[in-house]
Order: C-alpha cells, then sequence, then structure tokens
C-alpha cells in the first residue's frame, strides 16, 4: 500500500501499559518485527512490521498514559480534511475525545467516539501513510464494529464517512459495511456476543489475516493471552476474537476459498 483512500481504515493502533511485555507477545503471535519512533515532545511510539526493520508497517503501538485507562486496540480512518470530520462528528451525534493535532511530520490524528461510546480515530497521512501491507497474512485485513444499535451505528458512520451498510448472513445477521463498492468492514449486534459470553462495551477491532486460525487462538493463550470467542467458522473463513496479556481485544481469521474476495 502507499496510501488508503478517505473514509477507508488505515491503521490500527494498540495502547499497552506494558509496552515490552506488548512487544514479546505479539512479535511471537504474528511474527512481527517492531522498532520505536523517538517523536519530540511525545511519548515513544512502537511500529510493527513484517519482515524486518524495512518490512513494511503492519500497526503501531503506544503507551497508556493513565493506568485507569484500559489497553485498547483503535481503527483509524483515513481522512483529508480533519476539521470537517471531526464536525461531521459531532453533527452526527458523536464526541471529540481528543482535538485535531499534528504528530510531528507523521500526520494529523483526532480522536472520537460514536453515540454508543464507541471510539475511533482519524488520521490525516503524512509521512507515515498508514499501514504498508493490508489483506495479506499477518497483517489487518477487515475492521469491526460491535454495539447495540445497528440501525443507529448505520446512520451515524453514513452520515460521517458515506459508507453504506448491506446486509449479508455468515453464523448470524451481520452487517457488512462498504465504500466505493468495496466491503472493508462489519457491525455485529454485541448483545448476541454476550449471550455466547463475551462481556464488552460497544468497540471497534481490527482483524488479523492469519493462516491457522486454532493454531493461532492456541498459541495466543500459551503467551498469556485469553480466547474470548472461540474459533469459528462462517463463510468468509475460520475466525476467532483474542485479548492480549493486558486485556487489548483483537480479531484474527483464516480466510476461505474465495472467503474475504466473496466478502468484498
Amino acid at each position: 500500500m502507499n496510501g488508503h483512500a478517505p473514509g477507508r481504515p488505515s491503521w490500527a493502533e494498540l495502547a499497552s501499559p506494558d509496552a515490552k511485555a506488548s512487544r514479546e507477545f505479539y512479535c511471537s503471535l504474528f511474527g512481527w518485527y517492531v522498532y520505536t519512533l523517538t517523536i519530540p515532545e511525545y511519548d515513544d511510539y512502537d511500529i510493527f512490521t513484517l519482515g524486518g526493520v524495512q518490512g513494511p508497517e503492519v500497526a503501531g503501538m503506544q503507551r497508556l498514559a493513565d493506568d485507569a485507562q484500559p489497553p485498547s486496540w483503535t481503527v483509524y480512518f483515513r481522512t483529508d480534511d480533519i476539521l470537517a470530520t471531526v464536525a461531521a462528528v459531532k453533527a452526527a451525534g458523536g464526541q471529540e475525545l481528543v482535538p485535531p493535532m499534528r504528530v510531528s511530520d507523521l500526520g494529523e490524528m483526532a480522536l472520537c467516539a460514536d453515540p454508543e461510546g464507541a471510539d475511533f480515530a482519524l488520521w490525516v497521512a503524512g509521512n507515515l501513510k498508514g499501514a504498508g501491507v493490508v489483506d495479506e497474512p499477518g497483517a489487518m485485513c477487515w475492521v469491526e464494529l460491535a454495539c447495540h444499535d445497528i440501525d443507529e451505528a448505520r446512520r451515524f458512520y453514513g452520515d460521517v464517512f458515506g459508507w453504506e451498510a448491506v446486509e449479508r448472513r455468515y453464523h448470524a445477521p451481520y452487517t457488512n459495511l462498504k465504500l466505493d463498492g468495496w466491503s472493508f468492514g462489519g457491525i455485529v449486534d454485541i448483545d448476541d456476543l454476550r449471550r455466547n459470553g463475551y462481556e464488552a462495551e460497544p468497540h471497534w477491532i481490527p482483524y488479523i489475516w492469519v493462516e491457522d486460525c486454532d493454531a493461532i487462538a492456541s498459541r495466543a493463550g500459551e503467551l498469556g493471552g485469553r480466547v474470548l470467542l472461540p474459533p469459528t467458522d462462517i463463510t468468509p473463513g475460520r475466525y476467532a476474537v483474542l485479548a492480549d496479556p493486558a486485556g487489548a481485544r483483537l480479531a484474527v481469521i483464516a480466510p476461505g476459498a474465495g472467503g474475504l474476495a466473496e466478502a468484498r
């Protein structure tokens, strides 16, 4: 990837209370490499890559500034006009959590929340265009919102980003999110997840493409993580939802024959 279209997911960022432990977990789980950027007037920032220090970027990591904040993954969506997008978030009923700010020469970011409180970030690319690789093993390939009111989420994100929502059915009803005819993520009913023992507030998570979902879920447990939703077959492939040792949630999927391409 040499760039991402406005309105599309472009980056995923981990907020961790223990950067060393997180580096060890994710590098062992996905085979990632990690290096640290020293950014003037900011804390150090870690970049996860595929294939060593020269490999393409797959995700980032920052240190939690407050121990009271929960460890989490944040999904970033690309925009060309961060002030206009923040204004659209507010007009549609969302909140601005962190106002637009420049991050050295990397780009500009803002942190927002939708009407149910699920947070997401906005990104205007500078020298960091976003993920340098997607839709390959070890890289982000999908993003997903878990919420209570799917109709309200469809309205909100449609107003903010112009997304189209399409109904699908995998093992349960599912909403695919599309932009310019291409599906990049989805919405799932969080109450259905809770009935399966998955306790969480509304949130976004990234999906990482893996070659063997069961092996990765087992490996996550060996490394101190947890399996929140066990490996399950759906039309696009086999997926699981995991938590790292600090509790940050993310999902993995091993696409089946025609899997993600068919979904898109």
